[in-house]
């Protein structure tokens, strides 16, 4: 069960070796052809966050095992595992509680909190990919997937196309030239990720998709990568941090010291609950 919402390359045979290689033909490129530079600050930030995240979310992988395993139990709903349509069925299921999840991610708060810490890159690389939040138990984004479990879909299903997705989506945080043609109405692209990392007011809060992009078209979050207008990266209110402990809970220090000044306990509860400012 862990892991639920962020990519981890190394959880997978060879796939460890493909991103570490693919880490440096990053930075070559970037440093020698796309003359856009390294932050090698920002990469060493990534990686202290990223082992802190290893730590809290091998914990909490214990209380997700057991709400997942809660649920397939509550369901009298079962799909075949051994029938491809239950597959196909599940990646569709998967996909769109992911766009869910990830969209609550940035319109609450409290959810906020924790994944603010993996939009703190103020340059887009493979590296950036792996600085992520070490409260996702907390931030609680992971019970949109439980209704995919109580529909009858079995939980390692559930756990092995989440952790593709999110497999996918590491190689997505490039800021290098990949295009896809008509593909690109379907699938996401670094180009669109490139958006959603994006602080600029007309990318903000676009481009949820995982490994497609079709539900930000039909609920109207997509955006297109513009020529006359560059990303921006990183959070509205930068944090200017290189110290990793500051970077994954500085977004929780600004919330909880809102609510401690809000006049009453339903007040302190609509802003954890409100959009993030």
């Amino acid at each position: 069960m862990r892991h639920l919402l962020h990519p981890r390359p190394h959880d997978f045979p060879g796939l460890l070796l493909l991103s570490l290689t693919a880490i440096v033909v990053e930075a070559v490129w970037r440093l020698a052809i796309g003359r856009k530079g390294y932050d090698l600050e920002g990469a060493a930030v990534s990686v202290g966050v990223s082992i802190g995240h290893l730590v809290f979310e091998g914990l909490g992988s214990v209380v997700l095992a057991a709400a997942f395993a809660g649920a397939a139990r509550l369901t009298p709903l079962h799909w075949p595992l051994r029938d491809w349509r239950t597959w196909a069925a599940g990646f569709v299921a998967v996909e769109f509680a992911y766009y869910w999840s990830h969209r609550l991610s940035h319109e609450v708060r409290w959810m906020w909190a924790s994944h603010a810490v993996h939009h703190t890159p103020e340059q887009i690389t493979l590296l950036s990919a792996i600085r992520l939040g070490w409260t996702n138990l907390i931030s609680a984004h992971w019970l949109v997937y439980l209704p995919v479990v109580l529909l009858g879909f079995d939980p390692r299903l559930v756990i092995l196309l989440l952790a593709l997705d999110l497999r996918y989506q590491f190689f997505l945080h490039t800021e290098a030239n990949i295009r896809l043609g008509p593909l690109e109405w379907v699938l996401n692209t670094p180009a669109h990720h490139q958006v959603h990392h994006a602080s600029n007011p007309g990318y903000l809060d676009r481009n949820y998709g995982g490994a497609v992009i079709v539900f930000d078209r039909l609920f109207g979050t997509f955006a297109e990568k513009r020529l006359d207008e560059p990303p921006r990266y990183g959070l509205v209110h930068p944090l200017v941090s290189s110290n990793p402990f500051v970077v994954a809970l500085g977004e929780w220090g600004r919330l909880l010291s809102d609510m401690r000044r809000a006049p009453g306990v339903l007040a302190a509860a609509r802003i954890a609950l409100g959009r993030p400012r």
